[in-house]
């Protein structure tokens, strides 16, 4: 597909002069348009880029009904130069096109999918951010749009992009719960996908979570509890004196492309890594003992978020106050890739 195949209909005003730059919230102010492509009669159409609009559904489509409905969340970034950049986002047209197997979507093909993504973000390259920390947030999206009560996967989708600027993402100190009752996931299940009612089923446990004084929930294995999986929406690593400890990939843990890319910097870096299931109670003794150093979650909203401490079995652990955390020596250097204020031997960064 070329750029020129994809129908544009231009907003007749644009609504950036609303906005402040300095003081955008994360992911809830919109740029004026956004892509919306259809998959009927057994293939996708022409995408169309339009103004950022509601969107009508006949009652009866499928995603009401059966959550045929899944997402990926990535950013673009304008450098010093004033050229815009997307960090790895075939990875992310790779994950949503599992995630749509799995849920019996079709696959979006990478032509449709990167065309009108970067057609999308030349339209609107003034709504991306260019104050530090800043991005601007993409999120594509495809659920069924076909219609019918009866309980089969529908004959009709879309896929949606739209865009929100976001300013920089600080989590402050967050205090975390180790679950014991509720799982995020289970074998077989859709865990590895960025499905919908993965989302929708965390919050309740959260929201207690919540209530008792944490602002968010350490997920464990299904049938024992015994294995920590990921944190809150995010996956999960745990520093053990100078080892780097993350879960491994599964039916039940989502494939992390900051994840990777945490990883590989700090296996370059020299930092001892280890990808393997790590018990909760291991990680009470390393706490008890003192060789607990760090724990954070990493996911695309906010790159790295250091955890402070948490809780388990009613009682609560403290992590040490770090002069150099090796959490925000690995934020700085993926965050200086994904903006080209370092080098990139990766090839992850692609400039428009």
């Amino acid at each position: 597909m070329q750029s020129s195949d994809i129908k544009v209909q231009l907003i007749e005003e644009s609504k950036i002069s609303q906005v402040d730059f300095n003081n955008l919230p994360f992911g809830s102010v919109f740029s004026d348009h956004m892509l919306e492509c259809d998959f009927k009669d057994g293939e996708w159409k022409t995408p169309v880029i339009k103004p950022y609009s509601p969107i009508t559904l006949d009652p009866s489509a499928k995603i009401f009904h059966y959550g045929q409905s899944i997402f990926e969340g990535m950013k673009a970034y304008k450098d010093a130069e004033g050229s815009t950049l997307l960090f790895r986002p075939l990875e992310n047209c790779k994950r949503l096109n599992k995630s749509a197997e799995r849920l019996v979507i079709p696959q979006i093909p990478e032509d449709i999918f990167m065309t009108g993504l970067k057609k999308l973000l030349e339209i609107d390259a003034d709504w991306i951010p260019t104050n530090d920390g800043s991005s601007l947030y993409i999120r594509p999206f495809m659920f069924a749009s076909g219609n019918g009560f009866h309980a089969s996967p529908a004959d009709a989708f879309k896929l949606i992009i739209c865009t929100a600027p976001s300013g920089a993402y600080f989590a402050g100190k967050v205090k975390v719960l180790i679950e014991e009752k509720y799982a995020r996931a289970a074998n077989g299940g859709v865990g590895f996908a960025k499905a919908g009612g993965n989302y929708a089923a965390q919050f309740y446990p959260t929201q207690l979570a919540i209530e008792k004084g944490y602002n968010q929930v350490i997920w464990t294995d299904d049938n024992t509890h015994e294995y920590i999986e990921e944190a809150g929406a995010m996956n999960i690593f745990i520093r053990i004196n100078d080892t780097l400890i993350t879960s491994p990939t599964s039916d039940r843990i989502l494939d992390g492309i900051t994840r990777k890319s945490i990883i590989q910097i700090a296996k370059d870096s020299g930092v001892d890594v280890e990808v393997r299931k790590i018990t909760v109670s291991e990680v009470i003794a390393a706490a008890q003992s003192g060789s607990l150093k760090e724990m954070f979650g990493a996911g695309t909203a906010a790159v790295i978020s250091p955890i402070a401490g948490f809780g388990y079995q009613e009682k609560d652990y403290d992590l040490p106050e770090l002069e150099n955390p090796l959490a925000l020596q690995l934020k700085k250097q993926i965050t200086d890739i994904q903006t080209n204020k370092a080098e990139d031997p990766y090839g992850w960064r692609v400039k428009l």
